[in-house]
């Protein structure tokens, strides 16, 4: 017999993972509606499972409570992905429990991560202090110390915050896209350097390619955080390539090229270059797949093909 209490569908799942959070962290619909920026109403039907929740409020819920997306959506990092999951030294630190503040705050250590990576990301990490930070956290220079023992730290702590935040946009975004080429595509577009969001999250990058190339003991993190978008880039092209959609055997080659391009693109637009810019970037990397990943038009499965034709 089936318990009535058991969620019916995905979205009364979510629903249920959310409630059990704000019953978790204390919080009140009405502050937590203003803390995720959701009108009541719409928070009210979505906690209901009467309304599903948008990528961005996903995305929103899980900064706000410490949660991954993707155990939002599926209950566990995982599950389902349409993206890689970080591992090593790039997977982001769990926040305790008892860390947490009431209301839902991810408690003095977050406050400080958020001030330092937009510090870093729009200062520059070797022009930040740690007065700056703690000023900007509204906390104390002993209480940085006590979370972060040394500046090279919180530099660390910023590139996992960095895979954190590409994780759950990229799982919010991507998890009903099943078409490979449009996946790689909302990938991509994902991760352009538009907006102050991403273009903080590219400076990021580019502070940590820099140190690394003169700090061995930074290359790990470095490798590992790099690899998850490596391997984001592949298993989409690999899912591609068992579609038809996308050529065979040269999964390793295209993300080879199509990271190193994007990466190049990237720089040039945060460095300002001439003629360099978001759009452009966009069609340049349009352009490449469209060449070079794409299988011919014979190669190429349609879903609506009988095997007979």
């Amino acid at each position: 017999m089936t318990d009535p209490r058991e969620p019916r569908t995905a979205d009364e799942a979510v629903a249920g993972r959310v409630r059990a959070l704000l019953e978790r962290d204390g919080w009140t619909q009405r502050r937590f509606a203003a803390a995720v920026g959701l009108d009541e109403t719409k928070l009210s039907k979505s906690l209901a499972g009467r309304r599903r929740f948008a990528a961005g409020e996903l995305v929103r819920v899980a900064e706000v409570t410490g949660e991954t997306v993707a155990r939002l959506l599926h209950g566990r990092d995982g599950a389902r992905a349409r993206t890689a999951v970080p591992t090593g030294a790039a997977a982001p630190a769990a926040e305790p429990g008892p860390g947490r503040e009431a209301g839902g705050s991810h408690g003095t250590r977050g406050r400080i991560l958020d001030a330092a990576w937009e510090l870093i990301a729009d200062h520059g990490y070797h022009r930040v202090r740690t007065a700056d930070v703690a000023r900007a956290a509204g906390t104390s220079p002993a209480a940085i110390h006590y979370h972060f023992p040394t500046r090279s730290e919180l530099l660390d702590s910023a590139l996992r915050h960095n895979v954190r935040l590409a994780f759950d946009r990229q799982v919010a975004e991507l998890d009903t896209v099943s078409d490979p080429r449009e996946r790689l595509l909302r990938l991509i577009d994902l991760q352009l350097p538009d907006g102050a969001l991403l273009r903080r999250e590219w400076s990021i990058w580019i502070q940590v390619w820099a140190e690394s190339a003169i700090d061995p003991a930074r290359r790990e993190l470095y490798w590992d955080a790099y690899d998850r978008w490596y391997r984001s880039i592949a298993m989409t092209l690999d899912d591609g390539a068992a579609a038809g959609v996308f050529v065979a055997g040269r999964t390793e080659a295209l993300a080879d090229q199509l990271t190193a391009l994007i990466d190049g693109l990237g720089i040039q637009v945060l460095a300002m270059t001439p003629r360099a810019g978001t759009d452009r970037m966009r069609a340049v990397l349009h352009d490449f797949i469209d060449r070079a990943a794409l299988a011919a038009p014979d190669h190429r499965q349609h879903p609506d093909r009988t095997e007979n034709g």
